[in-house]
């Protein structure tokens, strides 16, 4: 009588690449920089918030078809998620904007998705950035969360802007918990994020 046979075991899934260097170094290195006693303590970055505005875009208060295909077809390729179109809480005047119009397309990006997509941004796409000479250091508020600007999705290797028919540029914000603008600088430095030198602000 043949015997069933047990079902091979899934291969686990590898760890994020950034994710492991601050399991690894930036973490112990953050603990010791901050005298904090306990990992408990430690700053870390809970979700990436990508945005573009299409505010500007509208007409008759309807976004151009052709724009919102482009914007939402670079941030599915550069996040691996649909974004979200986001409509105006409050009227514009100066942009012509009503409550109720399309105001910009948003992901949030947590867990593997995050830490794939910040290595990729550090290593890949901020240093295509054009004359790049370092990302501001002082771009944080109190909560220690980091915004920063592209001005154009080229930036990205994998957009062939040859097949792009509009040029945006996008807000990155890196959300932290528990942190301070000082520990969370030092946490991003850690993982390789290109900050400006001192001699070069």
């Amino acid at each position: 009588m043949a015997t069933a046979t047990a079902p091979a075991p899934k291969s686990a899934r590898p760890v994020p690449r950034l994710l492991s260097q601050f399991r690894d170094a930036a973490a112990a290195a953050t603990l010791k920089e901050f005298n904090l006693g306990n990992p408990h303590q430690l700053p870390r970055i809970e979700k990436i918030v990508v945005n573009v505005g299409v505010g500007k875009q509208l007409e008759n208060q309807k976004l151009k078809p052709e724009y919102r295909d482009t914007v939402i077809a670079t941030l599915s390729t550069i996040t691996g998620q649909k974004p979200v179109m986001v409509l105006a809480k409050k009227a514009v005047s100066n942009f012509k904007v009503r409550i109720g119009s399309p105001s910009s397309f948003v992901v949030t990006l947590r867990g593997e998705r995050m830490w794939n997509f910040l290595d990729r941004l550090i290593h890949l796409a901020v240093p295509r950035i054009k004359d790049f000479r370092g990302l501001p250091d002082d771009s944080f508020d109190s909560a220690g969360n980091y915004s920063m600007g592209l001005s154009e999705q080229a930036v990205w290797p994998e957009i062939n802007m040859a097949n792009v028919q509009h040029s945006h540029g996008m807000n990155i914000n890196i959300v932290f918990s528990q942190s301070t603008p000082e520990r969370s600088r030092f946490v991003l430095r850690q993982l390789g994020m290109p900050f400006k030198r001192p001699e070069e602000k």
